[in-house]
C-alpha cells in the first residue's frame, strides 16, 4: 500500500473482503456488491442530498457515509455562494445517488451521536460510493475507533486522488499542513506531516511530542483508554519515535497544538 504503514493483517484482509479491482496504475476504482465483512443493513432510497457525505431518505432518516468527512468550509469564507468543493461534492453525490436503491453495509457503530445512519453504501452496479468519492478527491477519510474495517483502502484511495492533485486536493486550503506551521488553524480539521522527536508517557497518556519543549509544539495525545486500544491493535506509542508520520484530526489547543487520537489509522508512518 503505497506511502502507508497500514500493513497489519486486519488491513489486508478487509482488501480481499471488499474486492477491490485495480486498475494498471494500481488506483482502487470499485468494490464488488455488498463489501463482505460487514452486516448487511438492507436497501433503501434518497430523497434528498445534504451535503457531499449526507442523504435524507425517503423514510425521513438520514444516512451518512461512513468514514468520509465532506470538503470543509474554510472560517474565512463570508460569501454567501456555496463554497466549491463543498458544491461539487455534493452534485457529484446527487449524480450518483439518482434514481438508485442503495445497499448499506455495517460495521460495530450503526450511528452517530446525532442519530444518523453510518454505513458503507454501494448502488446497484455494486460502485462503492466511498470509493468513489475518494478517489476523485470530493471527500477525506475522517475515521472513527469503532468502525476502522474500510479505512486502509479509503486511506490509499485519497492518497491517489491527492497525488493526482484530483478535487479538492488540488486547493491550497487543503493541503498537507507541516508540524511547525499550523497558526491559524486551531478548530479545523487538517492533515498534519513531521517527524516525532519523543514519545512520553504520563499518567498512561502517550504523547508524541514534535518539537523540543512540549509546552509549546505540536503533539499528538492518545488518551489511556485509546492507547489500550493501539496496543489490542499490535500499535505501541513508542514505535513512532523518531519517524516521519502524517497525522490527520481536529487541531486544538492545549501546551501547544495538538491532535486527539482514537484510532491508529489517523497516524500515516512515512519512513
Amino acid at each position: 500500500m503505497p506511502r502507508l504503514a497500514l500493513t497489519s493483517a486486519r488491513c489486508q484482509l478487509t482488501a480481499l473482503l471488499l474486492g477491490l479491482c485495480l486498475v494498471v496504475s494500481g488506483v482502487p476504482t470499485r468494490a464488488e456488491v455488498p463489501p463482505d465483512g460487514f452486516e448487511a443493513g438492507g436497501s433503501v432510497r434518497v430523497a434528498k442530498v445534504l451535503d457531499g457525505v449526507s442523504l435524507e431518505l425517503e423514510d425521513g432518516r438520514i444516512l451518512r457515509l461512513d468514514g468520509l468527512q465532506a470538503p470543509s468550509i474554510p472560517p474565512w469564507y463570508k460569501k454567501q455562494a456555496i463554497w466549491p468543493p463543498s458544491g461539487k461534492a455534493r452534485v457529484a453525490l446527487g449524480k450518483l445517488v439518482q434514481d438508485e436503491t442503495l445497499q448499506l453495509s455495517f460495521d460495530q457503530r450503526r450511528s452517530d451521536r446525532h442519530n444518523r445512519i453510518l454505513a458503507q453504501v454501494t448502488d446497484s452496479q455494486g460502485r462503492w460510493l466511498q470509493g468513489e468519492l475518494l478517489r476523485r478527491g470530493l471527500a477525506r477519510v475522517e475515521g472513527a475507533p469503532d468502525n476502522r474495517a474500510a479505512l486502509g483502502e479509503m486511506l490509499a484511495l485519497e492518497a491517489a486522488a491527492r497525488d493526482a492533485g484530483r478535487g479538492l486536493w488540488a486547493h491550497p486550503y487543503y493541503a498537507v499542513r507541516r508540524h511547525d506551521a499550523l497558526e491559524g488553524n486551531l478548530g479545523q480539521f487538517q492533515l498534519v506531516e513531521g517527524r516525532v522527536l519523543k514519545v512520553a508517557v504520563v499518567g498512561g497518556r502517550a504523547y508524541l511530542n514534535f518539537g523540543e519543549d512540549w509546552r509549546s509544539d505540536f503533539t499528538l495525545v492518545i488518551d489511556p483508554a485509546q492507547r489500550r486500544r493501539f496496543e489490542a491493535a499490535g500499535f505501541e506509542a513508542a514505535q513512532y519515535e523518531g519517524r516521519r508520520v502524517r497525522a490527520r484530526g481536529w487541531l486544538e489547543f492545549r501546551n501547544g497544538v495538538t491532535i486527539n487520537i482514537t484510532h491508529p489509522e489517523q497516524i500515516e508512518v512515512l519512513e
